[in-house]
């Protein structure tokens, strides 16, 4: 790969270390595919490849600075690909909204199963099955995320920690984000950085995801952009990515794809942000959403379990 032929979004730095983070990832994508690649040529061996639903997927964004554990596009917006050749038609790319929860009922209803009420997603036999491209099934209209905890960083004397809780509603044309507690830091406490004395060195901040805004994987993108956040390119991607943000967040996604302008104050745009954040309380609200019915704070007490190490030098007893 070529670092010069890397398309950076516009949300990272422009610059040579970003450029080969990037290409670093893209050789995990390009391993993925080997692999993914073996197991197909076992399938067909198999003579179970045509009757067997292969789906690939992402958990979330890629780790990198306003991405992964983000309510943005670059956070939440995942591949979806799908091959059944038994009974669904390919070559084809479908914009309506899906969510990974509807996986296990897709799963269900195609292996002849009925779908438990309790389950919340929604099974994409239907939209598989077409033979449409585009927008397939009217009523996937619009989607909604959610952020709690992404790490124990913010863990608390109680044995809870605070949670960045924001809720997201996301239509073909806007991008809706409320966050309930707009005092806390969304990446995570500064830590290191706020130590003028001491500041973290490079080294620390690339291998270490805990140094600063834990919420932000360690890597070279995450260090260099905060070791140079003070210059005029780079502060304002920086407070981006790592400051706090408002309660409210609106985006024009037709005009605004990586969702860099937010809209929530401009007076233009009040019908609009009023009916999202109506749209998305209510469904909260119908779905029980704690932070939708004055009890949020239950999630803040959850006690933190992962990464708690054991004291040094002390192996565990098999």
């Amino acid at each position: 790969m070529k670092a010069e032929d890397v398309n950076v979004p516009p949300y990272l730095s422009d610059c040579e270390t970003v450029r080969k983070d990037v290409c670093d990832y893209y050789v995990e994508v390009q391993r993925f595919d080997k692999e993914v690649g073996q197991l197909l040529a076992t399938l067909e061996k198999m003579g179970e490849l045509d009757n067997t639903i292969v789906v690939m997927s992402g958990d979330n964004g890629w780790p990198f600075p306003r991405a992964k554990a983000t309510l943005y596009d670059s956070g939440t917006n995942v591949p979806l690909a799908v091959r059944w050749p038994a009974r669904v038609k390919g070559g084809r790319v479908i914009d309506d909204f899906v969510s990974l929860t509807d996986l296990a009922p897709t799963f269900l209803q195609a292996a002849g199963l009925d779908v438990p009420q309790a389950m919340t997603g929604r099974s994409l036999m239907n939209v598989l099955t077409s033979d449409k491209s585009g927008r397939v099934d009217p009523a996937r209209d619009h989607l909604l995320t959610g952020i709690e905890r992404h790490v124990w960083a913010r863990r608390r004397p109680d044995g809870g920690a605070d949670c960045y809780p924001s809720r997201c509603l996301r239509t073909h044309e806007f991008h809706y984000i409320r966050n309930f507690k707009p005092d806390r830091w969304p990446a995570g406490p500064p830590d290191a950085m706020a130590d003028a004395a001491r500041p973290p060195t490079y080294q620390q901040l690339c291998g270490n995801t805990f140094t600063a805004y834990a919420d932000v994987d360690a890597g070279p993108s995450k260090a260099w952009m905060l070791l140079h956040r003070d210059e005029p390119a780079v502060a304002p991607l920086c407070r981006m990515a790592f400051d706090k943000r408002p309660e409210r967040e609106l985006y024009d996604v037709r005009k605004d794809p990586h969702q860099l302008h937010n809209l929530a104050d401009d007076p233009a745009c009040a019908d609009t942000l009023k009916r999202l954040d109506e749209q998305l309380i209510a469904e909260l609200t119908a779905t029980g959403d704690p932070r939708a019915t004055g009890r949020g704070d239950v999630f803040d007490r959850y006690p933190v379990y992962h990464g708690q190490a054991r004291a040094p030098g002390k192996a565990k007893k098999k």
